[in-house]
């Protein structure tokens, strides 16, 4: 599937050292060899702090069906006859009629 996703995995901020860093190794280990993981802290004071790891992965089936749904790589052709007409209408010139009155916006403070 030539397509990737980011997903991302969140770890609370109320964890200890070493269980923080056995769930870091048990996550690079699982994760794909060209993943291009990524480590970052979200959040603030107010609503606390996360660990987010953010990875690229490949589309599962389902997600690679949907995305053929609507990548217009089934769309008809264009209609000869409907260019055609198009290239017409964007030859003719348009003149605007200088004797309708312009409508005038009042401000009103």
């Amino acid at each position: 599937m030539a397509r990737r996703v980011k997903d991302f995995i969140e770890i609370s901020e109320y964890t200890s050292l070493d269980q923080l860093i056995n769930t870091l190794t048990a996550i690079r280990d699982s994760l794909p060899e060209d993943a291009d993981a990524e480590l970052r802290m979200k959040g603030d004071d107010v609503f606390g702090r996360r660990l987010s790891i953010s990875y690229f992965r490949e589309l599962t089936a389902q997600e690679a069906e949907c995305e053929a749904r609507y990548s217009g790589n089934d769309l008809p052709a264009p209609n000869a006859e409907l260019e055609d007409l198009r290239k017409q209408l964007d030859r003719v010139e348009y003149e605007r009629d200088h004797n309708v009155a312009r409508r005038r916006i009042r401000r009103v403070a």
